[in-house]
């Protein structure tokens, strides 16, 4: 059966016993390598007073999960009690076999609905970040995402794109949306993601890894 990678470029055997005898670059994956999916903004943060503000929520509230964790910081405006499976995921597509067909899982979830900082973590250094994103862009869904050492999520697109702030990192955290990949540097530097695209996160250090995300519902297609 034909498959979706059978028209792409294959390499003959000369070109590939040539290749051969041309050492590996093993210092650019250490690096920020930018795509038209991914690319880091002229909008940088603190990093110290980013991760003083980790270790402050980090004492009041806790990860959803163990592996994938997320602890929301926008919310509806007066939420108050728990917050459902779905407002912590939501809506993701994905092709899940070979005959690469795409389904729709989870419901959609509207991002412009995450308008209100959450309250009780407005002493906190994230209050001023997102109060300074919004100057700029419309925020959604604001989240700390935590995940752990040599783990990785699905491979998925979103229906809107997100901002990434990584707060604590290593160099196996990885981020690869559509062909590319790229270590993202915890440097304060706010970078903007595609996730349009499919893409997935993968950690493969020995330390966990964790961003500041936010939703961008002025790009939902």
């Amino acid at each position: 059966m034909p498959y979706p990678g059978d028209k792409a470029h294959t390499l003959s055997i000369a070109d590939f016993q040539s290749r051969l005898t041309v050492a590996a670059n093993n210092e650019a994956v250490a690096q920020f390598n930018p795509s038209a999916e991914i690319q880091r903004l002229n909008l940088r943060f603190d990093i110290t007073k980013l991760r003083s503000a980790l270790a402050e929520v980090e004492q009041r509230k806790s990860f959803s999960d163990e592996v994938w964790g997320v602890i929301p910081l926008t919310q509806r405006p007066g939420h108050s009690g728990s917050w459902s499976d779905n407002d912590l995921s939501g809506r993701y597509y994905m092709r899940t076999d070979e005959r690469y067909e795409e389904a729709a899982f989870e419901d959609y979830v509207d991002e412009a609905e995450f308008s209100e900082f959450v309250p009780d973590l407005a002493d906190t250094y994230f209050a001023h970040v997102h109060e300074v994103l919004t100057r700029h862009m419309e925020i959604g869904r604001m989240r700390l995402l935590r995940k752990v050492t040599y783990s990785a999520n699905s491979w998925h697109r979103d229906p809107e794109p997100r901002i990434h702030i990584p707060i604590i990192t290593n160099p196996g955290s990885l981020l690869i949306v559509n062909h590319h990949c790229t270590h993202l540097p915890a440097d304060g530097h706010v970078y903007f993601t595609d996730t349009r695209a499919y893409h997935m996160a993968v950690n493969g250090g020995p330390l966990p890894r964790v961003h500041l995300t936010a939703a961008l519902p002025e790009g939902f297609l």
